[in-house]
């Protein structure tokens, strides 16, 4: 999942992308409003984790303009302010959740799966594609031989292909997805990982093809 952090305090923030990169996530940090808001239009995310008290603009503000533009990105707003009043405001701005300051890692990350349940694109249950089923909650792969030990980058990355089954998805949106946008990585990085992905998903009925100039497609081997 690429995620988009704007928080203002560099040692909370750094916590955060620590621990949500530990996770196999993508994160872009930003630590002010208007350059997050400005972000989010440009380059959208899987879900944003916001700050309420930030430079530029607040958290608050971010949202009203993210829903007034259409996004239904989910929100989880982050702030030391736990006033209902304050709760109460975040919510009505299009939040999906709120989250107090101080907070344990465990307890953020238990509320990103629980957005990201109920996003349409990212359904809960079994999805089956070839000679596998994927278990989205439990981020389980398994095939014919049981399950399939995938590292946190190839998960990711067979996510992404899933979640466009039938699509090409191009190199640069895997390398957003996986990295996060602008990250440095290797030119090949994309390349290497679907070429180890490919090998474990040798016969389980499913392919990842490639569109040479274009991108990876994830074939289920149904057509």
């Amino acid at each position: 999942m690429r995620i988009v952090l704007i928080e203002d305090n560099d040692s909370l923030a750094k916590g955060v992308v620590n621990a949500l990169s530990d996770q196999g996530h993508a994160v872009d940090w930003l630590s002010d409003g208007f350059e997050g808001s400005q972000f989010l239009k440009s380059e959208g995310a899987d879900l944003a984790i916001i700050d309420v008290n930030l430079p530029g603009l607040s958290g608050f503000e971010i949202v009203r303009t993210l829903r007034e533009q259409g996004s239904t990105v989910p929100v989880i707003l982050l702030t030391a302010r736990t006033d209902l009043d304050d709760r109460i405001t975040g919510l009505d701005a299009g939040a999906d959740d709120y989250l107090g300051k101080p907070f344990e890692m465990g307890e953020l990350a238990a509320r990103i799966r629980a957005l990201a349940r109920r996003k349409s694109d990212l359904r809960t249950g079994v999805v089956k594609i070839g000679h596998m089923r994927f278990d989205r909650t439990a981020r389980v792969l398994i095939g014919p031989a049981g399950p399939i030990d995938l590292p946190r980058r190839e998960l990711a990355l067979f996510e992404c292909l899933l979640d466009h089954s039938g699509r090409i998805v191009s190199k640069d949106r895997i390398s957003d997805t996986l990295y996060g946008v602008g990250a440095d990585v290797e030119a090949n990085a994309v390349e290497l990982l679907v070429s180890r992905l490919r090998r474990k998903l040798a016969e389980t009925g499913a392919t990842i093809r490639t569109a040479r100039g274009l991108g990876y497609l994830l074939d289920d081997g149904s057509k």
